[in-house]
């Protein structure tokens, strides 16, 4: 005789149901996440790797950020020393007309404000410390507080910085130095400008006197801003080195965050998928399970 029992077909789809749950579990855990597993020792053997990747990737990162900073910093040098060139570059202009004509009205105004302006550009500070000093950040780099403070007064003496440079890591092996002192910017000016001090103040016209020290001070200033437009450019080199280095560690980021990506990251269309295929399994499941229950011997005694 044939025997009937459902029990062990009950069990039997009970405990592929529990497997389909938690398939389907999983499948929307990964979409929520975005990730094939919830923890490193999901991923087994590439474990290793991708916590050496990560490693890596943190390093490189901490280097961009670092140059990035350094960018900064460059980009606020260039702006002063840009301002010097273009004031300075001015006044040179107004010193040849004033030469030329012999008149010389807001001369003197403007011999000020130019000084002003080199002033406050080899005085600028980057979060509370002054760009121009090297270490001496306790102090203005450049002393003079007006034109007058120039008169008789020794160059060498106008400057407080020093020659030491910052450095910061940019890269395995390399370190960036960078850094411009106030006197590597300003030591050719202060001649000019002590001239133009000692020759003023300037009237409505000039006097003989007064022609022979702008000639002087023009020849002067030449060479300051020769030595202004030189910092400025290799400042300039700077800059391009950062930015190489910049893009270096870039390409870097984006190569440790595909490795880890291809480990760690799920295939979302896949996921997707796999889901809608879970749950018409687990659908599938409850209904044969739900007609196994139904099942009754007397429809077999009839």
């Amino acid at each position: 005789m044939t025997r009937v029992a459902t029990i062990p077909l009950q069990a039997t789809l009970s405990g592929a149901i529990q497997r389909s749950q938690q398939n389907l579990a999983a499948s929307q855990l990964q979409l929520a996440t975005e990730k094939k597993v919830t923890d490193y020792a999901g991923l087994g053997l590439d474990a290793v790797r991708t916590l050496s990747a990560r490693s890596m990737l943190a390093t490189q990162e901490t280097y961009k950020t670092n140059i990035g900073r350094v960018s900064t910093t460059l980009s606020l040098y260039q702006a002063n020393l840009e301002q010097i060139d273009s004031s300075v570059s001015d006044l040179r202009e107004e010193l040849y007309t004033a030469m030329g004509t012999g008149n010389s009205p807001g001369l003197q105004g403007m011999i000020k404000d130019a000084f002003a302006d080199l002033r406050a550009s080899l005085n600028a500070k980057e979060a509370g410390i002054p760009l121009f000093a090297g270490s001496q950040t306790s102090a203005t780099p450049f002393l003079p507080e007006s034109l007058e403070d120039t008169i008789g007064l020794d160059p060498a003496d106008a400057f407080a910085n020093d020659s030491v440079r910052q450095s910061t890591r940019a890269g395995d092996g390399v370190n960036v130095e960078y850094g411009i002192g106030a006197s590597e910017v300003a030591s050719g000016l202060m001649p000019a400008f002590r001239a133009l001090a000692e020759a003023g103040p300037f009237g409505e016209t000039l006097t003989d006197d007064q022609k022979q020290a702008i000639a002087d001070a023009l020849d002067l200033l030449d060479t300051g801003i020769t030595q202004v437009r030189s910092a400025n450019a290799g400042n300039g080199r700077k800059q391009a080195q950062v930015e190489t280095l910049s893009d270096r560690a870039q390409d870097r980021v984006d190569l440790l965050t595909k490795v880890i990506g291809s480990v760690e990251d799920a295939d979302l269309g896949q996921v997707a998928i796999d889901i809608t295929q879970r749950q018409t399994v687990l659908q599938a499941s409850y209904s044969v399970f739900a007609q196994l229950n139904s099942m009754s011997l007397v429809n077999f005694l009839k």
